[in-house]
């Protein structure tokens, strides 16, 4: 069984497919890039989602294909109109190639009362009722925070923690979130590929715990040993701080703002059929902060 994996280079891409290889699986990776060299593990082919015509030799032969594919790096204008379009390509070539199945790593959160869906987590939601009118069994896994280095959401936690001494306590730091372990996503995403009764469903997936947006802070500041004084302060907003966050870090102001906007929105698990399917031992919060803190020292 042949398994395509789009976006290999990413967060996700890139810890996925070495975890198929040592399953057994039969994996091919996808790249824009045609003179990247490949892994000897795996399969390297040229392909561009945004360019259907290219698509045909890296779907060939193969039964299932992890998406991993978001444009969070485009403008906030203009990311979710660029995700529809690759999906549409995506499923066009894909039922020209015969796929079988889709496994689409999608976000968690639903819009609640007044409370609109944050314009990032409503592009992963159209991407994933796109794909599900492929004709292919799409399977779709919605996480919240991922915490793992390298992780955009994991590095501006990080770089709010270690550069803010004073924390700005803003209304939507007492909003709930379900974080999750990097190695427990890989481990579902994995198991999915074996596990066939999950062909045609979506699953919420998340951690053991159910913290608030400051309590994810406190937590992180303490797992690495720092100290932060939380402070409210009037009229600050997660706009201003991305803008901040911006302007002093590696981090794009566009992609930060991306991730805060959705600080509103609650997202925890309200299904979790997916540990019975595949049970794991999960990793509690602060554990998986200082994993990922030793993975992005080395």
């Amino acid at each position: 069984m042949k398994i395509l994996v789009t976006g290999a280079s990413g967060f996700i891409g890139s810890r996925l497919w070495p975890a198929l290889v040592a399953a057994g699986c039969d994996v091919r990776l996808m790249s824009r890039r045609k003179e990247e060299a490949a892994p000897h593990e795996v399969e390297l082919v040229y392909g561009d989602l945004s360019k259907k015509e290219s698509l045909a030799t890296a779907l060939k032969g193969v039964d299932t294909v992890f998406y991993l594919v978001h444009s969070l790096d485009a403008s906030k204008e203009q990311f979710d109109r660029v995700d529809r379009e690759l999906a549409a390509n995506f499923v066009a070539a894909a039922k020209d190639a015969g796929v079988r199945r889709v496994i689409y790593l999608s976000g968690l959160g639903e819009a609640r009362g007044e409370q609109p869906l944050s314009l990032h987590l409503e592009s992963r939601k159209e991407i994933g009722r796109i794909l599900q009118k492929g004709d292919f069994a799409t399977t779709i896994l919605r996480a919240a925070i991922i915490i793992g280095a390298g992780g955009a959401s994991f590095e501006t936690l990080r770089f709010i923690v270690k550069t803010q001494p004073v924390i700005p306590v803003i209304p939507e730091l007492d909003t709930k979130c379900q974080p999750i372990a990097l190695e427990n996503v890989i481990d579902y995403l994995v198991g999915c590929v074996f596990e066939e009764q999950t062909a045609g469903h979506s699953y919420d997936i998340g951690g053991p715990e159910v913290m608030s947006y400051r309590q994810i802070l406190e937590g992180f500041a303490e797992a690495i040993g720092d100290v932060n004084l939380f402070l409210p302060v009037p009229y600050y907003s997660s706009k201003l701080a991305s803008m901040l966050i911006g302007s002093l870090s590696t981090l794009k102001s566009d992609v930060v703002f991306a991730l805060l906007e959705g600080l509103g929105n609650e997202v925890i698990c309200q299904e979790n059929s997916l540990r019975e399917l595949i049970p794991l031992k999960l990793i509690p919060y602060r554990k998986a902060v200082n994993i990922a803190m030793k993975e992005s020292s080395r």
